[in-house]
């Protein structure tokens, strides 16, 4: 493999360990591990510790939990909340190790440009699972949950062994979240404000209407106790 080749290869794994990661992390570190363990996947030397069998276990423990959590309504939400500060932190340093025995130089560089790839799916799935919660039934979060589960493999195996098609997919992906992104923003602050309407919680703006309110039927009653207006008018402006 010539430096051009290797040089492709080492980015697409990169990449494909932070964006798998920014979805299920634990599903992304037990298929690494398991790859690496059983000789399926030659992982850098730095990355080779998800090959330990206390890795593999927890992150087997931890992708069951996942696998459940991630197909309850309104728990996902919650579990991606939670893995706000999970998921990119981790995403990030296994994007540094990634790059296996390098300068510390180009490990922070793969660690900085991995967390924020990560922090960017992370923020599609779990914008999209908010959007997905709007619906009454269940069946759309477990058809997301197993299509990511799904994509999450075939993610990394189109990363470790087709580098160029996975780049390929990754710049792509990374130009549809540029777009996406926004209207998911705006699609979330619609749900919360309507969520916050159902609830009441609009207390601000609700105390604001009363407040006017009150204020206009005090000049309305010192109108008519002035003389300057009769009750039939009052009873009318009221």
């Amino acid at each position: 493999m010539n430096e051009y080749e290797q040089l492709i290869t080492v980015i697409s794994m990169t990449m494909g360990i932070a964006w798998a990661s920014g979805i299920n992390l634990y599903a992304a570190i037990l298929v690494l591990g398991l790859g690496g363990a059983t000789g399926n996947i030659e992982l850098p030397q730095s990355l080779q510790v998800v090959q330990d069998p206390l890795v593999i276990s927890a992150a087997g423990i931890m992708y069951a939990i996942e696998f459940f959590a991630d197909k309850t309504p309104g728990v996902d939400t919650g579990w991606d909340a939670i893995h706000t500060f999970i998921r990119i932190p981790a995403g990030a340093m296994l994007a540094a190790a990634a790059v296996g025995d390098v300068t510390p130089a180009l490990q922070i560089t793969a660690g900085i440009l991995g967390g924020t790839l990560t922090g960017a799916t992370h923020a599609a799935k779990a914008g999209t699972r908010v959007m997905i919660n709007t619906s009454p039934e269940p069946f759309s979060n477990w058809g997301a949950s197993i299509l990511e589960d799904i994509a999450v493999i075939l993610g990394l195996w189109a990363a470790l062994t087709h580098p160029w098609l996975f780049v390929a997919m990754a710049i792509a992906f990374i130009a549809l979240l540029v777009w996406l992104l926004p209207k998911l923003w705006r699609g979330i602050h619609k749900v919360f404000s309507k969520l916050r309407e159902w609830l009441g919680f609009n207390v601000t703006d609700k105390g604001k209407v009363e407040s006017e309110t009150s204020k206009r039927e005090k000049r309305l009653q010192q109108l008519l106790d002035d003389g300057a207006i009769n009750q039939q008018v009052y009873d009318q402006l009221k």
